[in-house]
């Protein structure tokens, strides 16, 4: 195992992640393990970063799995300026209300933080004290759409595995808060150090792709007023189609810039790149469950021909329908 000399500092960075009973294991575990390993990785007399996790009430913290956290500290200690604050997130983070101790204690950490942001779903708790208005962020898919209702002024990137905008840092679903924590090693120590983190943690030092892998979009309910959605029942069944802005607004008895204008002010997309995402969808289904070659698959879809369905692939989830299935069914190639 090869070690990097790195500046000593006067003392470590403080790396304080909250919690909230059913929080998620790994939300928190994930983090600290990365930040732990970067410790290991540097020759310094003191380590870089140490660890505080924080909760609302003394006692231990039940996690959703039913393990037991035992907290560091409670928000009413405020001794230590916290370098790093994440929020971790819980299988219940958006039905989840904060009192005004807990807001005012978030408040004050994350103004006074180097930086601060959430893991997962724990960007529903750090957006309910307004420190996340007018910011770029991300969650897990399956809440993005939430998370984005409940917060207007937020700027969700539903796709991303990590957003870093200015001192503010999210990640998306669980394990993406190990992605996020290299690239703040990476900040803090170079690359050099955060490429050895991630060969002893066994992960990826650059995650490719992005989160629509891991998402059924063709799950997503229909959106828009009813004439929307019986196009959208439309494209879903009829993906061979001719679904141009011209097709679909002639079927929905209005001009096609009047439909074009519909259509992205209810569902903030452009027809076009809705039926994309839905002929990837099918696409990703039948790539996880068929054994039907590309050529059938880019026919069945809807593409013009493989490059398209490639060419789609690449834009909708950054890797290509390959390598889609080897990930999902464990095959060696798709041809």
């Amino acid at each position: 195992m090869s070690k990097t000399d790195t500046p000593i500092q006067k003392q470590p960075r403080l790396v304080s992640i909250f919690a909230v009973p059913g929080v998620q294991l790994l939300d928190v575990a994930g983090p600290l393990d990365v930040f732990a390993e970067a410790n290991r990785q540097c020759t310094g007399r003191k380590p870089i970063y140490r660890f505080r996790l924080v909760s609302r009430s003394a006692g231990p913290l039940t996690c959703s799995s039913g393990a037991r956290l035992l907290p560091d500290a409670t928000i009413e200690d405020r001794r230590e300026k916290v370098d790093t604050l994440l929020v971790a997130g819980s299988p219940h983070a958006g039905e989840t209300h904060l009192d005004a101790a807990t807001m005012a204690w978030l408040t004050a950490s994350a103004r006074t933080a180097r930086r601060y942001g959430s893991v997962c779903s724990g960007a529903f708790l750090l957006a309910q004290t307004g420190g996340l208005d007018g910011c770029r962020v991300t969650t897990h898919w399956s809440v993005a759409g939430a998370l984005q209702a409940a917060f207007p002024k937020l700027r969700v990137e539903a796709d991303s595995i990590y957003v870093r905008d200015g001192r503010v840092c999210t990640a998306a679903g669980v394990t993406a808060g190990m992605d996020l924590a290299l690239a703040l090693v990476e900040e803090d120590l170079g690359r050099e150090v955060a490429m050895n983190v991630a060969r002893e943690l066994v992960m990826f030092f650059k995650r490719p792709g992005g989160q629509m892998p891991f998402s059924r979009r063709g799950q997503v309910e229909l959106s828009g007023r009813s004439a929307l959605q019986e196009s959208q029942r439309w494209i879903a069944a009829h993906l061979r189609a001719d679904l141009s802005v011209a097709a679909l607004a002639s079927r929905a008895g209005v001009s096609p810039r009047h439909f074009a204008r519909m259509f992205r002010g209810e569902l903030g997309v452009t027809p076009a790149d809705y039926v994309e995402s839905v002929r990837v969808d099918a696409a990703c289904r039948l790539l996880e469950e068929g054994t039907d070659a590309p050529k059938q698959v880019a026919d069945r879809c809807g593409f013009t021909n493989v490059n398209g369905l490639r060419r789609a692939f690449m834009r909708c989830t950054g890797i290509t329908p390959a390598e889609y299935r080897r990930r999902y069914r464990g095959e060696s190639s798709v041809g």
